[in-house]
């Protein structure tokens, strides 16, 4: 394996040259995007196999330290490259590639996508953005100083349903937003110790490069890898972290939302020392905007937490039916109700009140080709571009940070990126990094 130190010279021997916005059809010899995967499987597979369908986007190299995910994709794409170590494959193929999806457990996102921006590649990032605040940043920083293209992993936001919303709110039909409320009835979260025993590594899966920045320790089947990461404090973001890039992005956007004032967390029990909690219930105030009745406050419940049944209740159909509760968002106005189910088409309150509304007319978008195109073109922004995608992922992280003080009160200083007004939450927005790790 090589050293961080021959990584970096490599690199910037190679990509010295400065980065041009104008489109890559110069830089790629056949006109297409040439694209490299971290990850071969779940979401990256899910990532890349939706690129796939664009007809000047090419598939070079992908990198996973589970080689056993690589049958599959050699079967799909016969040519690609594989790599086990994502250092290596930046540094073999970064001249082959024009592009980058980041679609690893969390912890990985920050470090990779940094890595790859500094080479000057477009960025496909998987929510969330990052797994701490101070990587969310970075990333958004890096990518404005090379000028390149990016885009989260919120391909809800380029749906129908969720444009709706935001057309639906900016247009004033339910008046100005007083508060919001949205949840999601997942549980990722784990209130046990961790376990005390000790598993053989699996052949062909690089466990020391899948720990990434975080401390050593034993490898424990089915813990970590390949999927309950998320319920862990130093490789994933709970359920919160999970959904909230998801269910924030349609409230962010349609009130046009900035930096939160504040964020108190009162979900209980809280995250023990080494995994996120389940029933999360995180209170957000946002300084408020033409689209809000003055600053708004923002309620998010997870697991078995749900908003007040007094809001709930309102929620019925003309038939009588009440609206089901599991995962989206519940705008109140001051001239009615919108609630947008996760995925679902957004539904006005009292219904009888709101049936002369028309839904407005919305080209199909497609948030994957979207990237692709604004990479090849050069012209404009994908939708989801870390301008946008950075401040909505650090709302997320501040609330994942909030549950760990509960009933604390924590004040947000976005420009300063820290919290002033509590010093052990204030040093958690920077993760602690192992040894020999420089980010």
């Amino acid at each position: 394996m090589q050293t961080r130190r021959r990584f970096i010279h490599t690199a910037a021997t190679l990509f010295a040259a400065p980065y041009v916005t104008s489109g890559l059809r110069a830089a790629s010899p056949n006109g297409k995007l040439r694209h490299a995967a971290f990850g071969a499987s779940g979401m990256s597979r899910s990532d890349y196999t939706s690129m796939a369908n664009h007809p000047m986007w090419e598939f070079v190299a992908v990198c996973d330290v589970d080689t056993r995910n690589f049958d599959r994709v050699k079967k799909d794409f016969p040519n690609v490259k594989c790599y086990q170590d994502w250092r290596e494959m930046l540094e073999k193929e970064g001249g082959n590639i024009d592009s980058v999806n980041v679609s690893t457990p969390d912890h990985m996102h920050g470090p990779i996508g940094l890595k790859a921006l500094e080479l000057g590649k477009h960025m496909y990032g998987q929510k969330p953005l990052a797994q701490n605040l101070w990587e969310c940043r970075q990333l958004m920083l890096k990518a404005r100083e090379k000028g390149v293209m990016t885009q989260m992993g919120i391909q809800v936001s380029s749906d129908f349903t969720e444009r709706y919303t935001v057309e639906l709110i900016r247009s004033g039909v339910i008046g100005k937003v007083k508060e919001a409320y949205t949840f999601s009835n997942k549980k990722w979260g784990d209130m046990e110790p961790v376990p005390t025993k000790v598993d053989e590594v699996p052949a062909g899966f690089d466990w020391k490069t899948w720990l990434g920045p975080a401390t050593d320790r034993p490898y424990i089947q089915g813990y970590y890898h390949p999927s309950n990461w998320r319920k862990r404090r130093d490789f994933g973001t709970g359920t919160l972290g999970d959904m909230g890039c998801h269910m924030f992005s349609g409230w962010f956007r349609s009130m046009d939302l900035a930096a939160p004032i504040s964020v108190k967390s009162t979900g209980l029990p809280p995250p023990n020392a080494t995994n996120w909690a389940i029933n999360g219930l995180v209170e957000y105030t946002f300084k408020g905007t033409q689209y809000t009745d003055g600053d708004v406050k923002v309620t998010w419940y997870d697991g078995d937490n749900k908003p007040p049944v007094a809001i709930t209740e309102k929620l019925v159909s003309e038939s009588g039916k009440l609206a089901k509760i599991d995962q989206g968002t519940i705008y109140v106005g001051t001239e009615g109700i919108l609630h947008h189910p996760h995925g679902g088409r957004p539904m006005l309150y009292p219904a009888g009140k709101f049936k002369s509304v028309v839904f407005p007319k919305l080209e199909p978008r497609n948030h994957w080709f979207d990237f692709i195109d604004c990479c090849l073109k050069g012209d404009k922004k994908p939708s989801a571009n870390f301008d946008y995608a950075a401040p909505l992922t650090e709302a997320v992280l501040l609330g994942c940070l909030a549950s760990v003080f509960p009933n604390e009160v924590l004040t947000w200083d976005s420009p300063g990126l820290k919290i002033p007004n509590n010093e052990a939450a204030n040093k958690m927005v920077k993760r602690e990094y192992r040894e020999g790790w420089v980010i």
